[in-house]
């Protein structure tokens, strides 16, 4: 039994630039340029095991002034086979810096890419949420394994984004 937010029903969730929105499950980006979990030249999806974690993760590459002002689909989905999930506890990754937010090691590339090449699903503890979850997706061995539930677009809470206000004026 994985536990993460659900139970044993287990969704995942991405956020995409609305171009993205029909091709998300891909694993195109990740392959072109690589990323924490999967070298350059490696399919991979990224995304989390709630919307809150998937959209703190997009937020913290491109700020929520950029999940403002463009076009976003919040797309969640069904693993339906929960034991298709290969489970990463922190304790047992061989560097614990790889949950450090920062640059990835290439051993850390290394270790996720023969995750993905074992695995149809990865769960790993998210970098931005400790006590969050991330799910990596091998879109070739995912293929049939999931079902989009639902596809939206996304409005972010404007409070995330306030406008900048004059040096040493008052809050309203």
């Amino acid at each position: 039994m994985i536990n993460v937010p659900g139970g044993s029903v287990i969704h995942f969730w991405r956020l995409d630039a609305a171009q993205h929105a029909d091709s998300w499950d891909s694993g195109i980006g990740a392959e072109l340029c690589g990323g924490r979990w999967n070298s350059k030249g490696v399919k991979a999806v990224y995304g989390s095991a709630d919307p809150a974690t998937a959209i703190l993760e997009v937020a913290v590459h491109k700020g929520f002034a950029a999940l403002d002002s463009m076009p976003h689909v919040l797309t969640g989905a069904l693993i339906q086979d929960p034991s298709a999930i290969y489970r990463v506890d922190e304790h047992r990754l061989p560097n614990p810096n790889w949950l450090v937010p920062g640059i990835p090691s290439a051993g850390q590339q290394k270790f996720a890419d023969q995750l993905l090449a074992d695995h149809p699903f990865v769960l790993v503890p998210s970098s931005v949420s400790r006590h969050s979850w991330n799910i990596l997706i091998n879109p070739l061995l995912a293929k049939g394994l999931y079902q989009v539930v639902v596809q939206e677009r996304f409005g972010l809470d404007t409070r995330l984004n306030p406008p900048l206000r004059a040096p040493g004026s008052r809050p309203n």
